[in-house]
């Protein structure tokens, strides 16, 4: 009977973590549809980026205030983890992100960064000794096998290398999202880890921009999607209300109640959520082969996730450095 009672309360973990992350991977799902109609308007990937995450920012910031209750202490003694997760899970991530897919599909943007899940293993052995078995190195190669089919090199339509290396660094960027969201444990609030990583990526992005490093273009310019033309600000408060708010604050959530290992296989979802909209939005649709290639990225990181123990005990925070 006791772990019957026991089992309730983790099985409702469960359920809500998984629920959470779907919610998610959803809301990230649209983002690059909704950029990339931005940036063939003529707006810089950089400033879809800042304005995007300070608007999210701005619409996080109270509840982030009230969960602090004036411990402002709080964010000096994780102010590392902050700033890492600012500069590599917010900035890194949707600047490349955004960068790729202003030179591929979407879908395709998106495939090659949801490897993330073979990055993470490969951190945790590193860094944590937590070194894989047979069935998830296996699963990496099935997924690495995919990546090439995705790239889709033997196709009439020229390969962006540029585009490909913004989406390996959105990849490194995601892997960052997704082992920072879930190593504090509870030290940080939800909200607050998400309001201050907007902020300090917004931030980052914007002095990088006045100071000439990446190119910061706006423009008032209607937005063409496939089949509809709408106000430049519509997507914008999107992005930034659903696409960051929403996305990240339900994310870091899913994360801390699945464990890093687990919410970065649920949030695959986002590249369902992604190809939809991007069909729907941008009437992007990939080659066959790039789905076949697709199938076999998701394949290969649920052989890595059925090859990792069920759970890990004690599993390293950024509080306990080894």
């Amino acid at each position: 009977m006791a772990t019957l009672t026991h089992d309730t309360p983790v099985r409702s973990r469960l359920g809500n973590g998984l629920l959470l992350a779907a919610l998610s991977a959803s809301s990230f799902g649209l983002s690059g549809a909704l950029a990339r109609g931005l940036i063939d308007s003529g707006w810089s990937p950089a400033a879809v980026v800042i304005v995007r995450v300070l608007i999210g920012a701005a619409v996080l910031a109270p509840v982030a205030v009230y969960q602090l209750h004036g411990n402002w202490e709080l964010l000096r003694r994780n102010k590392s983890l902050l700033i890492g997760y600012g500069l590599l899970a917010v900035a890194g991530a949707q600047l490349s992100y955004f960068n790729a897919v202003a030179h591929m599909d979407v879908g395709v943007a998106l495939l090659i960064e949801y490897t993330a899940p073979i990055a993470v293993i490969a951190w945790l052995w590193l860094r944590h000794s937590q070194k894989p078995g047979r069935v998830t190195i296996l699963g990496a190669l099935i997924g690495i096998a995919g990546l090439i089919l995705v790239l889709d090199l033997n196709s009439e339509v020229p390969t962006s290398w540029v585009g490909i290396l913004w989406a390996l660094g959105a990849m490194v960027g995601a892997a960052g999202y997704f082992i920072l969201s879930g190593s504090a444990g509870d030290a940080v609030p939800g909200t607050v880890l998400a309001t201050g990583g907007l902020l300090v990526g917004g931030t980052g992005i914007l002095l990088a921009g006045l100071i000439g490093i990446v190119p910061l273009d706006a423009s008032t310019k209607p937005v063409a999607f496939h089949g509809f033309t709408t106000q430049w600000w519509l997507p914008l408060l999107a992005l930034a209300v659903i696409t960051a708010a929403l996305a990240y604050v339900t994310g870091i959530a899913a994360t801390r109640a699945l464990g890093s290992r687990l919410a970065s296989f649920a949030a695959l979802s986002e590249v369902l959520a992604a190809i939809i909209f991007a069909w729907a939005l941008l009437g992007q649709t990939p080659h066959l082969i790039q789905l076949l290639g697709g199938v076999l990225i998701l394949a290969g990181v649920v052989v890595v996730r059925l090859g990792e123990p069920a759970e890990i005990a004690d599993e390293p925070t950024l509080s306990e450095p080894r």
